[in-house]
């Protein structure tokens, strides 16, 4: 019989392997099983705090305060700086409140990310946080507030582009306020995953609204963490993702065809700045099947 001590074990081996330090949980979304790795620990969120905004932006839509599918006109040039999405239109696009939370969720567009928070508000979106029970889950700042924090604070222009930093030394890195909790949007990997599970079973918000949330998660495309321990074409991966430097988060839901649904959050902080190390984006993936595969064990209910 395996245990959850035997569990994290091993994934506490392979990330020292990998050179990271790992936070994690995983929960059954329609039961009682837990499993974590100081999991209450307080966390940099990096862009998994994209998942409360989508969820403040589709229950403001559900409760009528905005309407999703109102038209908004993106001029080129917008001051948040992104690697991809709007950030490197040449040309003005016009797209609603919906089709830009795609973007925001889907491949983490920095820019979508910002003009839905300015729209909904980072006090409602607290609020609606506090009024779900979270008490460390935190949206203080947007991306082109975080990005630029790290731009003060080594005197220089950061465009989010991490190749930038990989010469430094991680002690600078690390000390950067956009990598304290304490200082910017935060959680922890359980209030992530209990999140996850609200809005799984519709209770976040109007059906309609995580319905909404559900859809977009299921859309992100990047495939090089969570997604990477799930290879079977049965297993489905809604997800998001959250990068900084020397930071790899991920969020989501693993659903197997036999009606299984498992909420998993891990995130994980380098021993160095390196930007390319696909075995510490794969860890993610690694980490997860390990978490889930325990849960789905009969015995995993005892140690």
């Amino acid at each position: 019989m395996t245990t959850a001590s035997e569990v994290t074990e091993k994934i506490n081996e392979r990330a020292k392997e990998v050179g990271v330090r790992v936070r994690l949980h995983a929960a059954e979304i329609d039961g009682t099983r837990r499993i974590g790795v100081d999991e209450h620990a307080p966390v940099v969120t990096a862009s998994v705090f994209k998942v409360p905004i989508a969820l403040e932006l589709a229950k403001q839509g559900a409760e009528g305060g905005l309407d999703l599918g109102e038209r908004i006109t993106v001029p080129p040039g917008h001051p948040t700086p992104s690697p991809y999405g709007l950030a490197t239109f040449r040309h003005e696009i016009t797209m609603s409140w919906y089709d830009l939370a795609i973007l925001m969720i889907g491949i983490s567009d920095n820019v979508a990310t910002d003009l839905i928070l300015d729209r909904v508000g980072k006090e409602a979106t607290e609020k609606t946080l506090r009024d779900l029970g979270f008490e460390h889950t935190t949206v203080t700042h947007d991306c082109g507030e975080v990005l630029g924090s790290i731009g003060e604070d080594l005197g220089i222009s950061y465009e989010d582009d991490e190749r930038v930093l990989t010469e430094l030394p991680i002690e600078r890195i690390t000390a950067l306020r956009a990598l304290q909790p304490e200082h910017g949007c935060a959680t922890t990997a359980e209030e992530i995953t209990r999140l996850l599970g609200l809005i799984w079973r519709d209770e976040a918000a109007a059906p309609a609204a995580c319905a909404d949330v559900r859809r977009w998660m299921d859309l992100q495309v990047w495939p090089h963490r969570l997604r990477s321990g799930f290879p079977d074409d049965g297993i489905r991966v809604s997800g998001k993702t959250g990068t900084l430097p020397s930071v790899r988060n991920e969020v989501g839901v693993v659903e197997y065809p036999d009606g299984g649904r498992y909420a998993v959050g891990i995130f994980t902080d380098a021993v160095d700045g390196r930007s390319r190390v696909p075995e510490r984006d794969a860890f993610i993936g690694f980490a997860a099947a390990q978490a889930v595969e325990w849960l789905r064990l009969p015995e995993a209910d005892g140690e």
